[in-house]
């Protein structure tokens, strides 16, 4: 940096993930969206089987824990009674077809929800990446 210029070498800190797809609220309206989506599509029935009627703790949940794994507050591993959301999944049959099931539905909520181009890419691909860690059953 030249003191007649000190901004002119600034280091500009990249955007987390979270900030990218608007903070709080927007990581609050893809949980939201997630589970709606969830439940009013008829080709999501096996993973939406695995929920209780009453989504609205798990929407919390999902929040919680994208809001933590996208940059920002890691509101779900501060909780005391947080679980390694590997072993959250481990009681559940999930296969190829409930994974793609939840994979239409985060997808089409990312959409919904403006998440676009590069940012698209990226969380598709880490979304997939854990929805095929948290299957437990082979193929049929």
């Amino acid at each position: 940096m030249t003191a007649a210029n000190p901004s002119s070498e600034a280091v500009v800190a990249e955007a987390t993930p979270y900030e990218l797809v608007g903070g709080e609220a927007g990581v609050r309206r893809l949980a939201e969206r997630f589970y709606t989506i969830m439940d009013e599509e008829p080709g999501a029935s096996r993973i939406r089987a695995m929920h209780d009627r009453d989504l609205a703790p798990i929407k919390q949940l999902l929040f919680e824990f994208l809001s933590g794994w996208l940059g920002g507050p890691a509101l779900y591993f501060e909780r005391p009674e947080h679980r390694c959301i590997m072993s959250a999944h481990r009681p559940y049959p999930i296969g190829d077809a409930e994974r793609d099931e939840w994979m239409t539905c985060m997808r089409r909520a990312m959409f919904d929800c403006d998440i676009t181009g590069d940012m698209y890419a990226l969380l598709d691909q880490a979304f997939l990446r854990m929805a095929n860690a948290f299957k437990s059953r082979k193929p049929n």
